[in-house]
C-alpha cells in the first residue's frame, strides 16, 4: 500500500494540506515502511502557472466546494492516484470529501512526524481526527 503525506519538510506532517509543497510518499507492506519518495506538488498553491482563482464556493456559499474547487481537488488527487492513502494535519472540508470521492483513505491527525503516522496507520491505530481538523 502507498500513503501519501503532505510535508514542508519531508520528515513532519504538514499542518494544513494546502500550503504544503511536498508529498512524502511511502510504501508499507506487512506493516513495515519499505520505501520513501519525496513528491513535489504542482498543483494547487503550488502549480507551475501559479494558484487557479476562480469560483471555489457552491450555490451554498461553502468554500471549497464550487466547481473550480473540485477540478483543483480532482488534479490534486491525480497527482498521488497511485496511493490508497492521505495523511494530513488539517484541510478544508470540501477537499476533504472531494479526496474521499476520488477514492482516497483520508486521515486527518495531530501528530507531528510522518513516520510515527504511518506506523500508526499500518497498525491500524491511527484516528482521524476529522471532525476537529476541517475548516
Amino acid at each position: 500500500m502507498k500513503i501519501a503525506v503532505v510535508t514542508l519538510d519531508g520528515k513532519t506532517i504538514s499542518q494544513h494540506f494546502g500550503r504544503s509543497p511536498y508529498y512524502s510518499i511511502m510504501t508499507v507492506e506487512n506493516h513495515e515502511v519499505k520505501s520513501r519518495e519525496l513528491r513535489e506538488r504542482r498543483t494547487g498553491h503550488f502549480a507551475p502557472q501559479g494558484p487557479q482563482h476562480g469560483s471555489d464556493v457552491d450555490e451554498r456559499g461553502r468554500h471549497g466546494y464550487g466547481p473550480e474547487a473540485r477540478m483543483s481537488h480532482a488534479a490534486m488527487a491525480q497527482e498521488i492516484s497511485d496511493c490508497q492513502v492521505l495523511i494530513a494535519g488539517g484541510m478544508g472540508s470540501g477537499a476533504y470529501e472531494n479526496f474521499r470521492e476520488a477514492g482516497l483513505d483520508v486521515i486527518l491527525t495531530d501528530m507531528h512526524a510522518i513516520e510515527d503516522a504511518v506506523k500508526a496507520y499500518a497498525a491500524g491505530n491511527l484516528k482521524n481526527l476529522m471532525n476537529e481538523r476541517t475548516d
